[in-house]
């Protein structure tokens, strides 16, 4: 239980909203800023504006999952203004506060080193992005099923990058009976490949895998599906690039060629919000509990 916690959630989409009601369900007391168009009311919620959250009391802030943007302000889909992370605003907040993201960028964690605050960016954790791949690679099949006019089933489908999305993609792909190729670097995950009865190839090597490609997903988040590799595709291949923006893909030469491409990074929150804030909730509960056990307060 999260008894006597005060949190503050700044902006936000509906994965945002689980969190606040899973938070809520724990006992937390949480002060939500950007929020003024939400309908519903939730217990043990306050919504309010930035100037108004007690700072010096807030144990923990839950940023939107992108993060801010280069001048601090934030992605809020109940409001309709963005509010701002300021440096005057984040140096009144308590030396114990923690500061919750799903990514970070240069503003975010220049802010959080100037004022000694721990930054927690969410999607870096083994555990997050495991349990993401779930919803993501849900929302890719249906992707693939959208925009195809042919089954996955026996169709020949090039996964890039082995890591912990990548994995989950090749595993569910080959499930549906695809013949699945994956690209990667390091040898180590090019004999796992093998292993898990995947057909490897070395990623440097990729323009030569693409020619009966149908369906191409990238997870690398460099540019990769370049000229080169476009130039080989069929026509009627489709390229999902699940890689945070901007993507790995060429994505003007791949519609100058006449190929779908499409830039889906999470797709948790698109396909699946309750899930993937139930995943963040959780996470955050947990590390909370644990900074509270390590500063002796059970």
């Amino acid at each position: 239980m999260l008894t006597d916690f005060q949190i503050g959630v700044l902006g936000g989409d509906a994965r945002q909203l689980q969190i606040i009601k899973k938070l809520c369900d724990a006992d937390a007391t949480l002060y939500l800023v950007g929020f003024e168009e939400l309908d519903e009311e939730i217990p043990g919620a306050i919504k309010t504006e930035m100037d108004d959250i007690p700072t010096g009391e807030l144990d923990a802030v839950i940023l939107p999952v992108p993060g801010t943007d280069q001048e601090g302000y934030l992605d809020s889909h109940f409001s309709n203004y963005s509010p701002q992370l300021t440096k005057e605003w984040v140096q009144k907040l308590n030396r114990s506060c923690t500061i919750f993201t799903g990514i970070t960028r240069d503003y975010l964690t220049d802010l959080c080193e100037e004022s000694n605050l721990q930054l927690v960016p969410l999607f870096n954790r083994d555990d997050v992005a495991i349990y993401n791949s779930i919803p993501t690679v849900e929302g890719t099949v249906m992707m693939a099923i959208q925009y195809t006019d042919f089954t996955i089933h026996n169709s020949n489908v090039v996964t890039l990058g082995f890591g912990r999305t990548g994995k989950t993609v090749a595993r569910i792909f080959q499930a549906l009976g695809a013949n699945v190729k994956v690209g990667a670097r390091r040898q180590s995950d090019l004999a796992r490949i093998f292993e898990m009865g995947f057909e490897p190839f070395h990623i440097n090597d990729l323009s030569d895998h693409v020619e009966e490609c149908d369906i191409l997903i990238n997870t690398v988040p460099h540019p990769i599906v370049n000229v080169k590799v476009i130039q080989n595709m069929q026509l009627h291949s489709i390229i999902i690039d699940l890689a945070s923006k901007p993507g790995g893909t060429d994505f003007r030469y791949a519609k100058r060629r006449g190929i779908k491409a499409i830039l889906a990074p999470g797709l948790p929150g698109m396909v699946a919000p309750k899930t993937a804030g139930d995943i963040l909730a959780s996470v955050i509960s947990q590390i909370l509990l644990e900074e509270k056990g390590e500063r002796g307060n059970y």
